[in-house]
């Protein structure tokens, strides 16, 4: 059977009921929604995280593209596979595998470059990665799905959708270039713009989020697999992009941004693919999966950073005490030398004081006295 669902009601159309499940009768207002949040989020971000892009570094990382190679290997070469050895290992259903399988294969989301910013991070490679990334989701996803499904014979045949991946990257080309110029032109101001999209950016991560539960209640699925699938998967992510990215000897800098880049997909890509390929009824075992992985990656993400955070204030304080201890220390051992110094010139100048001390002085004039005088005398 194929399937080519654009809307709901041509989902309603091809599904056996006349109306929509319970759960979906808000899929259209979750959509729009989706849309116009993550539209007007991705420009945002992309604008100010561009600011922050120097095109130099940018061109150094185009022209030797390790980071990107180790990047495009963690995004196409290990996200499938993990996604497709959960489905297995877990014995899922065939539209929840499916899922699975559409996330693992969808390019990195640009989540992951407000976290690589607040975890310090290489923002060229970040961007660079995103860009990379989604651009090379043209070919590599119907590579990936046909070859992880050859043998779970579908019934529908899965619609990329190549309109939304063109749209992607006109939202991160066009904001990104302009920040660049931005920071080109005037330095200064691109600084505050940055500082500004981050807190603007993560206030829109919290609201896409919350919207995302409200609007969506009717369509969580209470299947605990699937949602223990959802908060696995991303940390998997985190971990074996940092692993891979050390194992290739780059930098920790790159190791944390190939991480979060791994691990960070894009969900609006996933839920608008699973919309153009199943129907309506077929939504509500899946449409729960991409919606919890996009809460659990948000928290990972944070999580993540709060973990950097707690770790450069424990190197900041570990520095401050060496400092301490080293400032006491030549403190204590100027105290020292200054002593040592005191001491040595007191005995000099004992020594090279001439005659004896007053008393022996009185007793021995004395003496010499009364010997002159009786030697006179006599």
């Amino acid at each position: 059977m194929r399937v080519n669902c654009s809307s709901s009601s041509a989902c309603t159309a091809n599904s056996s009921e006349g109306e929509l499940p319970v759960g979906l009768e808000v899929h259209g207002n979750l959509e729009l929604v989706f849309t116009v949040v993550s539209a007007v989020m991705m420009g945002l971000l992309m604008f100010s995280l561009g600011c922050s892009v120097e095109f130099r570094k940018l061109w150094a990382h185009i022209r030797r593209p390790w980071g990107i190679a180790v990047g495009l290997l963690c995004q196409f070469g290990l996200m499938p596979l993990t996604a497709y050895l959960l489905a297995i290992s877990f014995s899922l259903k065939p539209a929840q595998a499916i899922a699975v399988l559409v996330m693992g294969c969808c390019p990195g989301g640009t989540i992951s470059n407000i976290f690589t910013f607040w975890v310090e991070g290489d923002m060229d490679l970040s961007i660079t990665m995103t860009t990379c990334s989604t651009v090379a989701a043209l070919g590599m996803m119907p590579l990936c799905l046909y070859l992880y499904t050859l043998s779970w014979n579908l019934e529908q045949n899965l619609t990329i959708p190549y309109q939304n991946i063109g749209i992607t990257l006109v939202c991160l080309t066009i904001p990104v270039a302009f920040g660049i110029y931005v920071n080109y032109r005037w330095p200064k101001q691109s600084k505050i713009i940055l500082q500004i999209g981050a807190i603007v950016g993560g206030v829109l991560l919290l609201v896409v989020a919350v919207a995302g539960v409200v609007l969506a209640k009717g369509s969580w699925n209470s299947d605990i697999t699937l949602l223990t699938i959802s908060f696995i998967f991303p940390l998997i992510g985190h971990v074996t992009g940092f692993l891979l990215a050390l194992l290739t000897h780059q930098s920790w800098q790159r190791c944390r941004t190939i991480s979060l880049e791994t691990g960070a997909q894009n969900i609006q890509m996933c839920v608008t693919m699973l919309q153009l390929s199943f129907t309506a009824k077929q939504l509500v075992q899946m449409l729960s999966f991409p919606l919890a992985y996009g809460l659990f990656q948000l928290l990972d993400g944070f999580l993540i950073v709060a973990a950097y955070k707690m770790y450069k204030r424990r190197l900041k304080n570990e520095h401050r005490k060496k400092d301490t201890g080293c400032a006491e220390g030549c403190h204590k051992k100027k105290s020292t030398s200054l002593k040592e110094t005191g001491a040595f010139l007191e005995v000099n100048e004992v020594a090279v004081t001439p005659g004896p001390s007053v008393p022996m002085d009185c007793h021995t004039a004395f003496e010499s006295t009364s010997h002159i005088s009786s030697s006179t005398y006599a």
